[in-house]
């Protein structure tokens, strides 16, 4: 006896990536890693788009995302003129003093699974910064310091760390590393069109030298055209330039001036009176660019921002301008499509969460991704409930630092203030902290994409103030003093063990580090 099984029973046996790029990529990447001996992986991309390439920063994640797709950290530093971020520096976004910045590291504070010593802080600060007080993070930063030495193994340190990075580099080495060791298929073509099945989800898409391409699970990585979720299955883009007003960036790439120029270990973030600019340190030259609100200045004022902030040598540079839209799809898995990257939201680019963004989604398809096309509305609507959350507090956070500024040189700052451009879910934090400090009771999600730590790092460090009573002190002044003589001896070890980064940068290049 012969028993029938309908399509919908039938088993996912075909991934196909539509797009290429960053998220295109490291989505496949993450994919084939897991599935790529038992079921296809094809990532169709057209030769005629260009990748925006401006993505340089990334969060301690990508640390593991690489180890799991087999990459070698020193061919990734090679190829990607990689270095070390311990974190970000925020400079003038508080007073817009000279003297005014705060680090947001990424490390915890001081026993921070165990103790809360925010409240502590509080009572005892002094003349110390919180970040420098209980982590011993903003020492390595302020000393231009690596978080390791060559002779630790690949993807081990002494502090944790994150990346920057050469975006367009980096697409080709992972397109490279792919298709050779993790059996992605890739086919560059043009889609002309994208046919819907009967239930409503993705059938086929056709290239313009006539293939079908056909695939269980289809994966939208075409950008901000979002050919497939957005135009072709109709899932609405809801905009949060209501509550982010940053629209425009101007992008540049500068040279070092000369070779011990030091490549700095962290991101610095510059506010300026209608935005703010970046800078990134690669190991072959700096990335910097100017964000800024077109409703609060002009592309010409912003122009002459960036080229003050850069010097003489902006008159010679290309200037790349993008133009920004913060906000994200009504939901991100609709049928048998699940966008990821671009083509499922963007936010500017503080606190670089944009290529976070793409790890964690297709991880979350990877260790979700159901047998049949009859579970998958299942894992669909856990995977939009998920990433909805994410989108909200990654939005939630944002805008946390431009609420905490006491700047009032211009309306940019004025306006990003007023109480109808907060998200009511901040709003309501903040009156909460006003009396207790952050930590993990006041969020929701065992896995945060910010933790109560870096509203902690944010908030001190742009001198919010939280009323703390003895009844919230909930480690003792003996257990905060100890933590911060630890911090200190943390940091003595720490300045005298690791190297200068641009020197262990050039080691790197040229020795390599071991194997992990």
């Amino acid at each position: 006896m012969t028993i029938s099984t309908s399509a919908n029973e039938s088993q996912i046996s075909s991934i196909m990536i539509v797009g290429g790029g960053s998220a295109g990529w490291l989505t496949a990447g993450i994919l084939a890693a897991r599935y790529g001996q038992t079921m296809s992986v094809t990532l169709v991309e057209s030769p005629d788009v260009k990748i925006i390439g401006v993505g340089e920063g990334t969060w301690p994640t990508m640390k593991g995302t690489l180890k799991e797709m087999g990459i070698s950290e020193t061919d990734f530093f090679r190829e990607c003129d990689a270095s070390f971020k311990h974190g970000a520096k925020f400079a003038k976004w508080v007073s817009g003093d000279e003297a005014d910045y705060y680090y947001h590291p990424l490390m915890l504070p001081q026993d921070f699974t165990k103790t809360n010593l925010a409240p502590c802080w509080l009572k005892n600060n002094g003349d110390r910064s919180f970040s420098e007080s209980v982590c011993f993070q903003e020492a390595l930063c302020e000393r231009a310091l690596a978080p390791k030495t060559v002779t630790m193994p690949e993807y081990n340190s002494a502090a944790n760390y994150a990346y920057h990075l050469n975006a367009g580099k980096f697409t080709k080495f992972l397109t490279r590393h792919c298709t050779s060791k993790l059996n992605v298929k890739h086919k560059l073509a043009t889609i002309s069109e994208v046919l819907k099945s009967e239930d409503g989800g993705i059938r086929y898409v056709k290239t313009t030298d006539g293939q079908e391409l056909v695939a269980d699970l289809f994966v939208d990585c075409t950008g901000m055209a979002s050919l497939l979720l957005g135009k072709t299955l109709g899932v609405e883009f809801i905009d949060k330039n209501d509550s982010l007003f940053i629209d425009r960036a101007l992008a540049a790439q500068k040279p070092y001036e000369s070779e011990e120029e030091p490549i700095l270990p962290y991101t610095v973030s510059t506010a300026q009176k209608a935005g703010w600019i970046w800078d990134i340190g690669l190991t072959s030259r700096r990335g910097i660019g100017h964000v800024y609100s077109s409703k609060h200045t002009s592309e010409a004022e912003a122009e002459k921002a960036l080229s003050d902030y850069i010097g003489p040598v902006f008159k010679g540079l290309s200037v790349k301008k993008i133009s920004i839209r913060s906000g994200h799809r009504e939901i991100f898995w609709k049928h048998n499509c699940v966008a990821i990257g671009l083509s499922a939201g963007f936010l500017e680019p503080l606190e670089a969460s944009a290529l976070m963004l793409i790890e964690i989604s297709a991880k979350f398809v990877r260790d979700q991704l159901p047998e049949t096309r009859n579970t998958m509305p299942i894992i669909a609507r856990r995977f939009n409930k998920t990433m909805t959350y994410h989108w909200e507090r990654i939005i939630d956070f944002l805008k946390l630092h431009y609420v905490l500024s006491k700047r009032d040189d211009s309306d940019f700052w004025i306006d990003n203030r007023c109480p109808n451009t907060i998200p009511d879910s901040l709003a309501e934090l903040l009156e909460l902290w006003k009396y207790h400090t952050p930590y993990r009771q006041d969020f929701s999600h065992k896995e945060e994409v910010f933790p109560a730590a870096s509203y902690q790092y944010v908030l001190y460090g742009m001198g919010f103030q939280t009323e703390v009573s003895n009844r919230h002190v909930e480690s003792t002044d003996d257990a905060y003093r100890a933590a911060v003589a630890e911090n200190e001896r943390m940091v003595s070890k720490a300045v005298e063990l690791l190297p200068d980064n641009r020197q262990l940068l050039q080691k790197i290049n040229r020795f390599g580090m071991t194997a992990f």
